[in-house]
């Protein structure tokens, strides 16, 4: 058997990171096992359903680096076949019309909860043998009610949550079908699950009431149930279900951010599963990793602490040349030229064992393509009188050196600051003030051999 697993997101919105952690995890299992990876996006909700959203998934897809290898699927152009099984169930009596008005269902309702029933559908329009129903009424569109069981229980053993069982008698009977013929979610997961031959359904906990009902349409079908495994929620830091009004909850979000993916993705692999003490990780080490009986079923808690080292750590590990790309963008968005100056990639080998985001790298970037102004403190504190005329002494030695390298420039600051009979930050600080307009950088001999001679003169003379 071939493992297939499949991401089946709702274009209602832009790409949540607790769906990344979702088809992170059905990825790596379909790659554990050489299997496939299906993108699926199930769109029949008309209303919330969006292009711009539809883009934002696959851009979102894109930038993590989770490829697919079938899709993406649009439930849209599947319409022709879900009508078809439909009215196969109906001619087989899986399913059968409802004509129940808005305010039949309604009145039902109230006169259930008056009693202190559960509320649900009566089954007044389900045939039964010797049930005589009503005459259809010529003024009502009737819904397709999908004929579940009503006695015994559906089970399952759930990959992660273990053993469920849930009676039929706590089931109605779904409605299938919209009055104006549009199959609904649980028909079309369905269909669309045995036509695409997925092994593993693996998905959010928020689906385990949904399960039963598919399990039972399944069966109706006569198709082979594929696996189940429910993921646990991911909190926020309060201990709630990540909220986009309250969360930074879109992939969008760490991109503009300045995260990397594989940082995204190894903090989210580690969101309800783990390999011993193993934090840092790589997304070819995941997939050998990897393994359903891992996952913890219980929610887990989103800690931004905790990405943020993950992040620094992917970006000390990350090719200079590959930071310098997204580095160069916000420099751009910031309104910095960076065609003059230092090769941008060596800048970034320089600050990558400083920054905890490629924001933070950016922002210290900047001082190499144009001099930046100290604060009134800063001058205060590091650009006196005093501090001016040592500088322009420093500038004077500099200007003869023979060579404007990092080992020359190291030495040239330790003769410098014995000839000045001070101690090394007395120098090094206002020459970071002057030069770089802050005082925290790396190395100053190392910044300023990439500065380069002519810019750290002239803006020593400035």
């Amino acid at each position: 058997m071939t493992v297939r697993t499949r991401f089946a997101p709702s274009p209602t919105g832009l790409l949540h990171i607790g769906g990344v952690r979702t088809a992170l995890f059905s990825w790596a299992h379909a790659r554990k096992h050489d299997g496939v990876f299906v993108l699926r996006i199930e769109d029949t909700d008309l209303e919330r359903s969006t292009p711009e959203s539809v883009q934002a998934i696959l851009d979102g897809m894109h930038w993590v680096g989770l490829d697919y290898d079938e899709g993406p699927f649009y439930q849209m152009q599947r319409m022709d076949r879900y009508k078809a099984v439909i009215g196969q169930m109906l001619q087989s009596g899986e399913a059968y019309y409802c004509y129940c008005s808005k305010e039949e269902l309604e009145t039902m309702r109230a006169e259930q909860e008056a009693r202190g029933e559960k509320p649900r559908y009566d089954r007044r329009w389900r045939p039964e043998d010797g049930k005589t129903l009503p005459t259809p009424p010529a003024d009502v569109k009737p819904v397709v009610r999908f004929r579940n069981p009503i006695d015994g229980v559906v089970a399952w053993d759930d990959q992660v949550k273990g053993r469920i069982e849930i009676s039929n008698t706590e089931l109605d009977d779904l409605i299938i079908a919209r009055p104006d013929g549009t199959p609904t979610y649980n028909f079309c997961v369905v269909v669309d699950d045995w036509d695409m031959q997925i092994t593993h359904v693996i998905r959010g906990d928020d689906h385990v009431n949904n399960t039963p009902r598919q399990i039972n349409i399944f069966k109706a079908l006569g198709a082979t149930l594929p696996l189940f495994a429910h993921l646990p929620m991911i909190h926020n830091d309060q201990g709630q279900k990540l909220s986009k009004r309250r969360d930074a909850v879109s992939v969008v979000d760490y991109d503009k951010a300045g995260f990397l993916p594989e940082a995204l993705l190894n903090y989210l692999a580690r969101l309800g599963w783990g390999h011993g003490d193993d934090e840092f990780f790589t997304l070819a080490q995941f997939v050998e990793w990897f393994d359903l009986k891992d996952v913890s079923p219980s929610p887990s808690r989103f800690d931004r602490e905790k990405l943020l080292w993950l992040n620094a750590q992917h970006i000390k590990a990350a090719e200079p040349a590959r930071l310098a790309e997204r580095v160069q963008q916000f420099l751009a968005d910031k309104g910095v030229d960076t065609s003059t100056g230092p090769d941008l990639a060596a800048v970034c080998t320089l600050l990558k064992d400083r920054s905890q985001t490629l924001v933070e790298m950016a922002d210290q970037a900047e001082y190499f393509y144009r001099a930046l102004v100290p604060t009134t403190e800063i001058v205060e504190k590091h650009l006196g009188p005093e501090d001016e005329a040592r500088l322009g002494l420093f500038a004077e030695g500099a200007a003869t050196l023979a060579e404007w390298d990092q080992p020359t420039l190291s030495q040239y600051i330790k003769d410098f600051v014995k000839a000045q009979g001070v101690k090394m930050p007395l120098v090094g600080m206002p020459l970071r003030a002057k030069v770089l307009g802050t005082t925290s950088t790396p190395s100053v001999d190392a910044v300023l051999a990439l500065l380069g001679r002519d810019e750290v003169l002239k803006r020593l003379a400035a």
